[in-house]
C-alpha cells in the first residue's frame, strides 16, 4: 500500500474518533441536563482572578449537590458538595477580569464547605434556588448559614 493511502486512512480514522468523542460528550451532557434539579453552574477552585473558571452542570439531591464538568467524558461528578456544612460567605458581581469569562448578569458567590473553598458563578434565578435549597434542609440536619 502506498504511503499517501496509509496517511489518508490514518487521517480518516482520527476524524472518526474525534466525531465519536464529541458525540459522547454531547450525549453525556444532555443526559445530565435532563435530570430533575439540574442547572448551569460555573465553578472556580482558585482564590482570585479570571483564571480557573470551569463551566458545568449541577444537580440537586436531598443531601448533596453534584457538579459535572461540561467538557468531560466522566459520568461521575467532579465535585460533590454536602448540604450539611456549606456556608456562603459572600456574594458580588464579577470584577472586570471575570466579566469577560463569565456569563452576563451572573453573580459570584464565595462558598466554604467542610472540605474546600469554592467560588460559584450563577444567574440570579439559580442563586435563589441554591439559597432556598440550603435554607430548606430537613429538620435535624443542622442549620446552614446563608449571607
Amino acid at each position: 500500500m502506498p504511503l499517501w493511502l496509509w496517511l489518508v486512512d490514518s487521517l480518516l480514522l482520527v476524524v472518526v474518533l474525534v466525531v465519536v468523542l464529541l458525540a459522547l460528550v454531547v450525549v453525556r451532557r444532555r443526559s445530565i441536563e435532563r435530570r430533575a434539579g439540574a442547572f448551569e453552574l460555573t465553578i472556580s477552585r482558585r482564590d482570585a482572578g479570571a483564571a480557573g473558571w470551569s463551566i458545568g452542570t449541577a444537580v440537586y439531591h436531598d443531601d448533596h449537590l453534584e457538579w459535572y464538568r461540561t467538557f468531560s467524558l466522566a459520568w461521575r461528578p467532579s465535585i460533590v458538595l454536602p448540604r450539611r456544612g456549606v456556608e456562603i460567605t459572600g456574594r458580588r458581581h464579577p470584577d472586570t477580569a471575570e466579566a469577560h469569562v463569565l456569563a452576563p448578569g451572573s453573580i459570584v458567590v464565595d462558598l466554604v464547605s467542610s472540605e474546600r473553598r469554592l467560588r460559584l458563578s450563577l444567574t440570579p434565578p439559580a442563586l435563589t434556588g441554591l439559597l432556598s435549597w440550603l435554607e430548606s434542609s430537613p429538620p435535624g440536619r443542622g442549620i446552614n448559614t446563608v449571607l
